[in-house]
């Protein structure tokens, strides 16, 4: 326990180092050294060695050269792949305002998964409070795919209008067909200036949560919430939306609501019978772009530097990417079962990927529930209505038309045009057709597992640590050793030569040491970056407790300042009996005093 005594040797600093990248917490890396080792007693350094060690060595970056750092970062990145796109605006002082950059696997992918976007922005991801913010697109196993990440100091008009340039630049000009964002009125005004043909939706999920806070004054809001639920998502038409909408108004009395009125004078980017007819990938909210910021949240806090940033977003890419790459593998050496005899069915198990092949197999189950009856039908254009069984007593209505000229069938449900998936109703009605096989329409090349997709060949971008000589000496030697070791533990004998070996290696090379002792040699390598060398880093914002959430509630304030003003009264009070108290004292001593001196003059 002694400090003189605990040391790190060279394996358990590369092991922390390594560690620390891949984003595991100082506590488990000493518990594997524990593990490892046998407990604790057979270790000669403490858990507090291995924290000190990260802080002091590992994160050790100082704010005037973070900057540089992450300037450097990003020329590397460019060196290594010259399709590494980046883009700084600096302030007068040469400090980051805004940054933008995406690897050149992403930039291929957006070719691909380009055509729907989720945007959202977090918090408390580094020690200069700069806004963190993600493009996230749906690849074809409808898994979450980075299409780039910015640093912004604010989030103005202009910020986000110079952000958004900068990302069509770098995807060629080519802006997405639809783009999902919070109710940020900066951002929504930034599109409307730099993607005019996008069509921007906000995400239902924020709305839908505020309705409780925003309600929760009314008689009856849990009757309120329930009924607006049924509103947004059962109406089938927007003229059945607009009336719903009215009476849900009349009925509860909110004709003077002034969140209801601007939510319905927005109707058009939040409503999904307003947007569905538009392809969305399947996504309705931002919770992509907010899953990505969890996992960054994970690792990084308020007091990360910009290299600890970077680092976690390139460990990110690298999980997506192999995360793509076994599904790649899974759909290429398996096969899933179809549930039915259904040639249609067939047809989706060859084409598609497992993830969404399995959303077509839970429309195929979901046809059972469904009822099909023609309304009319005149030279090959047919019209059905299809009830769907959602509980014992509970049918939807479906209108479903099928054009078997054209081999064109469409629901109002409107799924295969916001998801490009074929619903059950339209199924069933296929089914009713005695249809064998769905035009080529309506098997997405998005969702192939057959297509040979350009990105897929590009590995994401991953900085090489700059180590110091010794160290990747070590590496070296650690890396070549382990096939000798693997090799040595077949047998005794095999591991009592190694030994031998070992031991005469140790014997000569001590002996080189000792010869040499005296001298030393040091080797350096420094990278001269002078377009970088100016950088300066934000200045650094320092919090005190729990971060600040992104909006408070005006609740929240009433209850913040009565608790400040209960604790300054009680604080008054503390001081009152203090100097009470003192006051007692010190008359109590003069007394004493006097009583003394009285005594001495006698």
């Amino acid at each position: 326990m002694l400090k003189q005594h605990r040391e790190l040797s060279m394996s358990i600093r590369r092991t922390i180092e390594n560690n620390e990248e891949a984003g595991i917490r100082p506590s488990k890396t000493y518990q594997s050294f524990v593990a490892a080792a046998g407990g604790h007693r057979e270790l000669n350094f403490i858990e507090k060695d291995v924290r000190n060690y990260i802080t002091r060595e590992v994160r050790n970056v100082s704010e005037q050269e973070d900057a540089k750092e992450f300037g450097k970062y990003l020329l590397r990145m460019k060196e290594k792949n010259p399709n590494f796109f980046f883009e700084l605006q600096l302030e007068e002082d040469q400090s980051i305002k805004l940054a933008f950059w995406a690897d050149a696997r992403s930039r291929a992918a957006f070719e691909y998964f380009g055509d729907v976007i989720s945007f959202d922005t977090t918090y408390n991801t580094n020690r200069y409070n700069l806004v963190c913010g993600s493009f996230v697109g749906v690849n074809h196993h409808d898994q979450s795919t980075l299409l780039g990440c910015s640093l912004m100091k604010n989030e103005e008009i202009e910020s986000f209008k110079w952000l958004f340039q900068s990302w069509l630049r770098c995807m060629g000009g080519n802006a997405p067909k639809g783009f999902l964002t919070d109710q940020c009125a900066s951002m929504k005004r930034a599109l409307e200036a730099c993607m005019p043909t996008t069509v921007h939706r906000w995400c239902i999920w924020h709305i839908m949560k505020k309705i409780p806070s925003k309600l929760n004054g009314y008689k009856g809001h849990a009757d309120i919430e329930q009924e607006m639920s049924q509103v947004v998502w059962n109406s089938q038409s927007k003229d059945s939306f607009d009336r719903n909408w009215n009476d849900f108004l009349l009925n509860f009395g909110l004709g003077d609501n002034k969140w209801l009125s601007d939510l319905y004078e927005d109707r058009h980017i939040w409503v999904p019978i307003y947007l569905d007819h538009h392809f969305w990938a399947g996504m309705r909210s931002t919770q992509r772009s907010e899953s990505m910021h969890s996992f960054f949240n994970k690792y990084i806090t308020r007091n990360s530097s910009l290299i600890q940033f970077v680092k976690q977003y390139d460990n990110c890419l690298g999980s997506r990417e192999q995360a793509e790459r076994e599904s790649d593998a899974a759909d290429f050496h398996t096969v899933i079962p179809c549930a039915t005899k259904s040639c249609i069915e067939a047809q989706f198990q060859d084409a598609y990927t497992h993830a969404k092949f399995r959303e077509v197999q839970a429309q195929f189950r979901g046809k059972a529930n469904c009822i099909t009856r023609l309304k009319n039908s005149a030279l090959g254009y047919s019209v059905y209505e299809v009830g769907e069984q959602v509980s014992s007593s509970i049918f939807n209505k479906f209108v479903v038309t099928y054009d078997s000229v054209a081999a064109e069938v469409k629901c109002h449900c409107l799924l295969f045009e916001s998801r490009g998936i074929l619903c059950r109703h339209a199924l069933s009605v296929l089914s009713f057709e005695q249809v064998s096989q769905v035009s080529p329409r309506y098997i997405l090349e998005r969702w192939s597992k057959k297509v040979k997709r350009r990105h897929t060949h590009i590995k994401s971008s991953h900085d090489e640590p700059l180590m110091e000589p010794r160290s990747k000496r070590f590496d070296q030697l650690v890396f070549r050793s382990q096939n000798i070791c693997e090799f040595a533990s077949e047998s005794e004998e095999l591991t009592a030569i190694l030994h031998r070996a070992y031991d005469n290696v140790m014997a000569e090379m001590e002996a080189l040491k000792a010869k040499r002792k005296g001298t030393s040699s040091l080797s350096h390598e420094d990278a001269n970056l002078e377009s970088v060398n100016e950088l300066q880093s934000p200045p650094r914002i320092r919090t005190r407790g729990r971060p600040k959430n992104r909006l408070g509630s005006k609740l929240e304030k009433q209850i913040a300042n009565a608790t400040k003003k209960k604790k300054t009264k009680v604080l008054s009070e503390v001081k009152v009996m203090f100097f009470k108290f003192v006051a007692i004292e010190f008359i109590f001593l003069v007394n004493s005093l006097g009583n003394v001196c009285m005594l001495y003059f006698r």
